[in-house]
């Protein structure tokens, strides 16, 4: 058993690229080694762990919201350099304040960062949630004619949804489409799906909506619980939808 759980760990380390040493660890000293092997290397990149060290990250802004923005803030108002500006934006726009958010990252951009697509990416998603959705789509397609490929799921989902905000149904389903069937994953269905139901296209919203339920059944519940949110909004859109 000691000499099949060193052989497990052994197969991580050479696909991890791990240094060739743990090899010899493990095989040399095989209880020992395969323990220190999971605490120093196997443990800390497992999903188990950045799944704790989320909650975690959760539970401290549950308990102090704000802290993220104060911190931001102090460190904008002690040495206002762009970076420190970005940071403020970020933490603004997480806040709710995206009209302040945006007009930071607008500042941002006037500078030498002005070809970051992280920053742009930035002002499309606080120029959007602000209400401002032609500033939006104009920010999100400079990215995509920038950089086609720079999160280009992201960046394709933000565009659809700017493009629904300013009233430019017919473009925002073509998008919606074009990302579903590029990437076809969870996110780009359910966004299409809460779409639909949102836009009045009953049949549509029903088709999405089936094929999303038909994922979610098939998904352990640390899945579901990692896309709750997500669940929720396309659930509540089909409600609103079948009310």
């Amino acid at each position: 058993m000691h000499v099949l759980i060193a052989l497990f760990f052994a197969v991580h380390a050479v696909r991890s690229g791990q240094q060739t040493y743990w090899l010899f660890i493990l095989f040399s000293f095989p209880l020992l080694g395969s323990l220190v092997y999971f605490l120093t290397i196997y443990l800390p990149s497992s999903r188990l762990e950045r799944g704790a060290r989320r909650a975690v990250a959760a539970a401290g802004r549950a308990l102090d919201p704000t802290r993220d923005l104060r911190e931001a803030q102090s460190a904008y108002d002690y040495a206002p350099t762009a970076q420190n500006q970005m940071q403020l934006a970020a933490a603004l726009l997480a806040a709710g304040d995206a009209q302040t958010a945006a007009q930071h990252y607008e500042d941002c951009l006037k500078g030498p960062f002005a070809t970051d697509m992280e920053i742009r990416l930035g002002a499309a998603r606080a120029f959007l949630a602000c209400g401002r959705s032609a500033q939006a789509v104009a920010h999100a397609e400079a990215i995509r004619q920038a950089q086609p490929d720079f999160r280009a799921e992201t960046v394709s989902l933000l565009l659809a949804r700017a493009y629904a905000a300013d009233g430019q149904e017919a473009r925002a389903q073509a998008e919606y489409e074009a990302t579903h069937a590029r990437f076809g994953t969870f996110e780009s269905l359910a966004e299409y799906a809460i779409w639909a139901a949102e836009a009045g296209r009953a049949d549509l919203a029903e088709r999405l909506y089936a094929e999303a339920r038909q994922t979610i059944t098939r998904w352990s519940r640390p899945v579901r619980t990692q896309n709750q949110a997500l669940i929720r909004r396309l659930e509540a859109a089909q409600r609103g939808a079948s009310a």
